[in-house]
């Protein structure tokens, strides 16, 4: 049970600190800019891996989490709990900044600035090596003071070179909540598929290298 609380408390945590700061950022006519947005998520997610790391694994995102399914680093089952926890601490945390900030019509979701195979490809492509990141550094023990200090750093490197044009998600659980709360679904199944995907992607590639390096 713990570890689904850590799951719960980690994603509201995200969602409500770094879609907050979008709201804060909107209504204080870019006093945070995109730099100020990004290290607000990445800060969070590093803080949020200290706290909860050791309990839960700090998935925090339900992309990570399907991908370590695959990786067959974790089970079907605890997957459907974890994921769930994600959701709805992500759901909850938008349901508080719906009732902080009522003015505010978006709550921060995510919706491509152009073309919507060019967000596609950006959510992709960055998940799969912000999973890669997260696989590197966790399986190595000489890692593990900093480990979250690097996945923190790399979210707010994805969501500087991503923010303008789709959002910067890698989230489907970030990408959800304020889609739910606020009514606005607009090109949502990128936020949820992209990331998902690409995290798959990173899993196999990893199993890849590590079969080839155990059988050297």
């Amino acid at each position: 049970m713990k570890k689904y609380l850590a799951e719960f408390i980690g994603t509201f945590a995200l969602v409500f600190c770094g879609t907050g700061a979008i709201i804060v950022n909107e209504q204080s006519n870019g006093s945070l800019g995109l730099i100020g947005v990004a290290l607000t998520f990445g800060i969070i997610i590093s803080a949020m891996i200290y706290v909860f790391g050791n309990i839960s694994g700090a998935h925090i995102n339900p992309s990570v989490t399907i991908a370590l399914v695959i990786g067959k680093l974790s089970s079907k089952r605890e997957a459907v709990f974890y994921i769930s926890a994600q959701v709805l601490g992500a759901v909850l945390a938008s349901r508080l900044l719906k009732f902080t900030f009522p003015e505010n019509l978006t709550l921060g979701i995510t919706k491509p600035s152009g073309e919507l195979l060019q967000s596609f490809i950006i959510e992709f492509i960055l998940t799969f090596f912000l999973m890669l990141t997260i696989l590197g550094v966790t399986s190595k023990k000489e890692f593990s003071n900093i480990a979250g200090f690097i996945i923190g750093l790399v979210v707010t490197a994805i969501i500087l070179f991503a923010g303008t044009i789709s959002g910067g998600s890698f989230n489907p659980a970030r990408s959800l909540a304020p889609a739910i709360v606020s009514g606005n679904f607009t090109a949502l199944w990128i936020y949820i598929a992209a990331p998902i995907l690409g995290a798959i992607l990173a899993m196999l590639v990893w199993k890849i290298f590590n079969k080839v390096e155990n059988n050297r």
